[in-house]
């Protein structure tokens, strides 16, 4: 990932808000939410990049699909692959332009049409257009019917499209359901630290002998010897990480990648963090 300015820019507000949170909440229950907001801020460009940088995965595999339609048209009324090609540099082709156009370059420039094909999959760098490209050089290196290859490229891609669209709707009611149920697990664990654990604390100082549980000689120990805010420190470390691998997991269900669930473990853990913190400072 290339560091731009708005990265730049957000670590430093990050800092600031972060020097301020020293200094004036230091030792106040609202240092750890504003914490949080400092690393939400330092955090978000980076996420935000990996979203577009997906999204525009996803309209290069569709501008693709629309560039073989093209290309098997153009192939189909008798002109030849480099030809066609060349023919379509003038066209637009969103984030996949930049490449078609290098394409087109290198084979005006007398490259043989696979090679400049290798070297336009390896720059754009996506599973489904190299596994494509790989086709139609092939093809258009044994010669013959190379427009029915290419047809059948084109349908292929359209195919792999179609099911990643109906895979979504499907899995669709698995992510609401997957929110839902991080939402009622954060329920529960914040139920466990307010309520709970302070129930705890009448038992202060009480020691528990070991014959009342049957246990030997050395067993014994205090209840009150751990303090509240010691024992609900790990529910917050438990919702973290709980929201992270869900997050992941979430991702992978409905992209079919780890990569995409790091949106939702950036929420998951975001919400989870904000809502714990929040809540300690401001009602706790």
């Amino acid at each position: 990932m290339n560091i731009k300015k708005i990265h730049i820019l957000a670590i430093s507000v990050a800092v600031i808000i972060l020097a301020l949170d020293i200094i004036f909440w230091g030792q106040d229950k609202l240092f750890y939410f504003i914490l949080g907001i400092a690393c939400l801020i330092g955090i978000s460009p980076f996420i935000a990049s990996i979203l577009i940088e997906n999204e525009k995965e996803k309209e290069k595999e569709e501008m693709f699909l629309e560039f073989s339609r093209n290309l098997v048209e153009s192939v189909k009324s008798g002109t030849p692959i480099s030809r066609s090609i060349i023919n379509m540099r003038d066209k637009s082709f969103g984030s996949l332009t930049p490449h078609i156009n290098k394409l087109a370059n290198q084979i005006s420039l007398g490259i043989p049409v696979k090679p400049a094909l290798e070297n336009f999959a390896i720059d754009v760098d996506n599973r489904t257009v190299s596994r494509a490209v790989v086709l139609i050089s092939e093809a258009e290196q044994a010669g013959g019917q190379i427009e029915s290859i290419l047809e059948s490229v084109t349908l292929s891609i359209n195919q792999i499209e179609k099911l990643k669209k109906e895979w979504l709707a499907a899995i669709y009611n698995l992510i609401v359901q997957g929110y839902i149920i991080f939402a009622i697990f954060i329920v529960i664990m914040l139920f466990m630290e307010f309520k709970i654990l302070p129930m705890t604390s009448s038992f202060g100082g009480t020691e528990m002998n070991p014959g009342d549980l049957g246990l030997g000689a050395g067993f014994g120990f205090s209840i009150g010897s751990t303090s509240v805010e010691e024992l609900s420190r790990p529910f917050l470390y438990l919702l973290i990480v709980q929201g992270f691998f869900a997050g992941l997991t979430i991702g992978k269900l409905a992209e079919g990648s780890v990569k995409a669930g790091l949106k939702h473990s950036f929420i998951l853990v975001a919400l989870s963090y904000l809502v714990s913190t929040g809540i300690k400072a401001f009602l706790g």
